[in-house]
């Protein structure tokens, strides 16, 4: 074991020190939670290398990804949901839109019945630049998905949609101020 995790990464060692038993569930749900952390860091590190190969900051980076990812979904964002997607406040979303349209990354457009409603957009150049850095992370998920029978990557799907639905319950519900009340000192 080393600083608490056993050699193999498991943090079976972590999880039989919090419990005193080496609880098998226990340490199934910790190796899949640092298999989740991980890949979440792992993709945070890749959108930052995303964001100093275009030369933008890495919170403008990300909200360019967020606005490409929607329009591949067929859902193109306004800036309010931008806002809520990268957690900023409309005011720093507004200045934030402002430095990528300056950029020539993205374009603002009135697609909507309702003047007023703002659908952002990727720029025509955008897009090819994005794909060539995204293409073989793309293409690498592909095929460590491909080594999966179907039956498994939907169980998968919904496992994740299920972990998706209880993390929105708790930023709703028990964490939308912030957080628990911290114990007294």
């Amino acid at each position: 074991m080393t600083n608490g995790r056993e050699a193999d990464g498991s943090g079976a060692a972590d999880h039989a020190d919090r419990h005193g038993t080496a609880d098998p569930e226990g340490v199934r749900v910790d190796r899949v939670m640092d298999g989740l952390r991980a890949f979440g860091a792992n993709y945070t590190e890749f959108t930052r290398r995303f964001a100093t190969w275009l030369g933008l900051h890495s919170t403008d980076a990300a909200a360019l990804v967020e606005i490409l990812y929607a329009e591949d979904q067929g859902a193109p964002l306004s800036p309010a949901r931008l806002s809520e997607r990268v957690s900023l406040s409309s005011g720093a979303t507004a200045i934030l839109l402002k430095r990528l349209e300056q950029a020539g990354h993205i374009v603002r457009t009135r697609e909507s019945t309702d003047r007023r409603v703002v659908t952002l957009r990727s720029s025509p150049d955008i897009r090819p630049r994005a794909m060539a850095f995204f293409g073989p992370y793309s293409e690498r998920m592909a095929e460590a998905m491909a080594a999966y029978p179907a039956q498994e990557i939907q169980r998968f799907e919904q496992f994740l949609g299920t972990l998706r639905s209880t993390m929105d319950a708790l930023l709703a519900n028990e964490y939308e101020n912030g957080g628990p009340t911290p114990p007294a000192p």
